[in-house]
């Protein structure tokens, strides 16, 4: 009943265990892999393990014994034939049986031999005693190693003794240990039935946690989807921006160009002027100061008879350098660019940097475009996912979950009310054990008091100088109470080894046969092996559950999952009775949303990168004219520079001559027309120079801008046109590569849910630990309480009986030297008298228990 109970429960817990009411989650999820948290968990308070402590050497000393009797394998083969035939097969396998419990066999077959014999023996001792022989005579023969025989003989006796003692104290220890544990009992017993109303009432708590996680999910589905503008909108555009970003970066490119080349006509257009009206000044000026230089060195100092050679000389190699002193370019001679600047006005007045950002907007609003576009489908989507928390709502409530509870709950309480009623028959059975376990050891603990007494009076009793008819009474007291010990062994001894060797039998064989393969597993291969139970079964468990013996339920893994504390849906595979991958497939994650998803259509035809007028303008750069301007003539001027020869450099060679001049007119003339060069220097010829520098840039700028600047036009007009193409027309693989890893991520959570929830049901819900601790608990109460104390008991007791056979015959021996004697020998000091000639005398009527008789001589 308690089974079908259980089974009854565990499968309906697992049925329910993925319906209830969806609540409010911890909190909103963080992209990438959901959080479900931790299911919460109860604590089991058994602790399914034993120490025994200090007693756990004997135990193990017991199962060394036991394995040196029987060191077989569990017999697996013969134990599922016997039970196949429910023991009718042991006609057939009495050979294998008795190999196997052959060391049990001789065991109890020396037990029987000792208990059988030993009565005889001593009905036999007795008798023999009494007819004065088997140390019945109260005659001892006198010996020179008497003393040493008596002292072997008595450490002998107290070390069997100690053997005894210790033999008694194990079993005393065993005995007391399992009184003991068996209070521990109630409280292993208390701990599972609490461990058992944790189970029902935690797993409930643990099937609506799980419920309620489906609103993580759901929290995360709509949250993605209330975001399907920057998550799948913004995904298409980080694909075409690939594509498309290139060619309008181009065209902002191209009209960066053609700002830069209205500059640069606007200061061609402006050196040109500047230089045009500079060079005629320059040259007017640089005429003025040649014709003055002339007429200065027409100076009389400079061709007079009486003027010096040097002066003369320095006046002719000025008046040849005066040809330098004139302008080289000639800027009147090239054309001005006028028409091509006019053309550029116009084409500039046309803002292409503002419609290629036009351009930049429309490729960036293609998130707001799949918004407007797929919002019906993420309106259906939210209403698929909320109908399936009100699905999942609906069929939970089709289990009857609180009634079932109730019942195990009921069921529970009522087992451990029987198991209560109980505990007295136990404590009185207990008592009623110890009691007889006490008795025993109180046989042997007589016998060892008669012993301990007997060598301690025969010790302090001994009197060296007392021969053996005049001990004293203390030592003839010792004798006495060994002798009793004697009978007493006589006494108890068979009924001891009887009583050890139908527990050696019973405890041994259990140790062998139940506990230790239950520890190896040996005992659920044999528990498993198919078709054990019933002939058409090949799994008992799944048969008697689902009717399916096909099914890969054993006891063993049953046993061990549960040992794992894992979940009971896994440890029973209550997935036969409610799958719930299927149920979580067809429930949560349904075709109608896959299909929904799959249905989203985006178009993007409404990007326009470039606006016609932008195309024109474009166009209309490549025919401005760039290419008609004559740069080589340009070029050859600017590269002439202004004068002929450097104006400031002609002055320091003028000043330079005119320094060695001799002070006078002509010096002072020349030092003016030095100064008036380097104020036209420095006030024409450096800004000309600097209009020259800005006209040689803008013509090689312009000269780099016109080379082939038509194919240049058109290449970024065929790369807009591509980009444009790509978009209105080749798009949408890139929209369904990503609408397609879109609608994964959203299925994704949904899988996710799923596999959490299978995992957590197979791991934590409903740990079945308490069922492994139950089956635990009735091995440690069997093997650890009950058998190891048992055979511990046996095993001191057994001891104990069989080193009562030396302590017998040590105990006779011994006795005579302590026992006062009847008679004794006597010896002659005279040792030359020959034996012979000493007459006999019938000592024992003429003195009796007296001292040695006189010697001879004096009688």
């Amino acid at each position: 009943m308690w089974l079908t109970g259980s089974l009854l429960l565990l499968a309906a817990l697992s049925a329910a265990g993925e319906l209830q009411q969806e609540t409010e989650p911890r909190r909103l999820p963080p992209p990438g892999k959901l959080d479900f948290g931790y299911v919460p968990a109860g604590v089991y308070e058994t602790l399914a393990h034993y120490e025994p402590g200090p007693i756990g050497i004997l135990f193990h000393m017991v199962h060394t014994f036991l394995y040196v009797v029987q060191p077989n394998a569990f017999p697996q083969d013969l134990v599922v034939k016997l039970a196949k035939d429910k023991f009718g097969a042991i006609q057939t396998e009495y050979q294998k049986a008795i190999y196997y419990e052959i060391g049990f066999l001789v065991c109890a077959a020396v037990g029987l031999l000792f208990t059988v014999l030993m009565p005889i023996v001593g009905l036999f001792f007795c008798m023999c005693r009494c007819c004065d022989n088997c140390g019945g005579e109260m005659h001892q023969r006198q010996r020179k190693n008497a003393d040493c025989r008596r002292g072997l003989l008595g450490t002998l006796l107290f070390s069997t003794s100690l053997v005894i003692t210790i033999g008694v104290l194990c079993a005393y220890a065993a005995n007391q240990n399992l009184s003991s544990q068996v209070k521990n009992i109630r409280r292993l017993v208390n701990t599972n039935m609490r461990d058992l109303h944790t189970f029902v009432n935690d797993t409930p708590m643990q099937i609506d946690y799980l419920i309620s996680q489906y609103a993580t999910a759901k929290k995360k589905v709509i949250y993605d989807l209330n975001h399907i503008g920057p998550l799948l909108g913004g995904r298409i555009h980080d694909q075409l921006d690939k594509e498309v970003h290139p060619a309008l970066d181009r065209v902002l490119n191209m009209a960066g160009a053609m700002r830069e080349t209205k500059e640069a006509l606007e200061n061609v257009s402006v050196s040109l002027e500047v230089l045009q009206e500079g060079t005629g000044k320059l040259n007017f000026n640089l005429s003025l100061v040649r014709t003055s230089i002339n007429r200065t060195l027409n100076d009389p100092g400079c061709h007079d008879e009486e003027s010096d050679a040097t002066t003369a000389q320095l006046c002719r190699n000025i008046r040849q350098s005066l040809s330098q002193l004139q302008i080289s370019a000639n800027f009147t001679r090239l054309p001005r660019v006028n028409a091509q600047l006019e053309k550029m006005n116009d084409i500039v007045k046309t803002d292409l940097s503002t419609i290629v950002q036009k351009g930049y907007s429309s490729l960036n609003d293609t998130p707001q475009m799949v918004i407007e576009q797929t919002r019906s489908v993420v309106e259906n989507v939210q209403n698929l996912v909320d109908g399936i928390g009100n699905n999942i709502s609906s069929f939970s409530k089709a289990f009857p979950v609180q009634s079932c509870l109730s019942n195990f709950t009921i069921f529970i309480s009522h087992a451990h009310a029987k198991i209560e009623d109980y505990y007295p028959e136990i404590d009185q059975l207990d008592f009623y054990r110890w009691i007889g376990c006490i008795a025993l050891c109180c046989m042997v603990v007589l016998i060892l008091a008669f012993n301990y007494l007997g060598l301690l009076c025969g010790t302090l009793g001994y009197d060296k100088h007392a021969s053996p008819t005049t001990r004293g009474c203390i030592s003839n007291t010792g004798g006495t109470m060994l002798m009793a010990g004697v009978g007493f062994s006589f006494i108890f001894s068979w009924v001891l080894m009887g009583v050890v060797t139908v527990l050696f039998l019973a405890g041994g064989n259990i140790e062998k046969l139940v506990c230790e393969p239950f520890h190896s597993k040996d005992l659920f291969k044999a528990l498993d092996t198919p078709y054990l139970v019933n002939p058409e079964w090949k799994n008992f468990i799944p048969g008697y559950m689902y009717n399916d013996s096909d099914l890969e339920l054993t006891a063993e893994s049953l046993y061990s999952t549960c040992k794992e504390n894992k979940g009971i849906y896994l440890a029973m595979r209550l997935d036969k009775v409610f799958n719930i991958s299927s149920f979580l497939n067809t429930t949560v994650l349904t075709k109608d949303v896959v299909g929904q998803l799959d249905s989203v259509k985006i178009d993007l035809r409404g990007i326009i990168l470039l606006e016609a007028e932008g195309k024109q303008n474009l166009l209309d750069f490549s025919e401005v004219g760039l290419s008609e301007i004559n740069y080589a003539d340009y070029l050859e001027e600017v590269n002439k520079g202004m004068t002929v020869v450097d104006v400031l450099a002609f002055a320091r060679e003028l000043e330079a001559q005119t320094d060695l001049m001799p002070r006078g007119p002509l010096q002072s003339a020349l030092k003016g027309h030095i100064g008036t060069l380097r104020q036209i220097h420095s006030q024409q010829i450096t800004s000309m120079e600097q209009s020259m520098s800005a006209l040689n840039q803008s013509m090689r700028f312009l000269e780099r801008t016109a080379s082939d600047l038509p194919n240049k036009v058109l290449a970024v007009l065929d790369a807009i046109e591509a980009a444009q193409y790509l978009i209105s027309h080749n798009a949408t693989n890139i929209i369904n590569r990503e609408t397609g890893k879109y609608t994964v991520t959203i299925v994704g959570y949904f899988r996710q849910y799923i596999e959490w929830v299978k995992t957590s049901l197979a791991l934590e819900v409903a740990p079945c630990k308490p069922f492994s601790n139950m089956v635990d608990t009735v091995d440690i109460m069997t093997c650890s309480f009950l058998v190891d104390s048992m055979n511990t008991f046996w095993m001191g007791l057994g001891c104990s009986t069989l080193f009562l056979l030396p302590s017998i015959i040590l105990a006779v021996k011994l006795a005579k030297y302590y026992r006062r004697m009847d008679t004794e020998d006597v010896y002659d000091d005279i040792e030359t008298i020959p034996m012979k000639t000493i007459p006999t005398y019938d000592t024992v009527n003429r003195f009796p228990r007296a001292s040695a008789p006189p010697r001879h001589i004096d009688w």
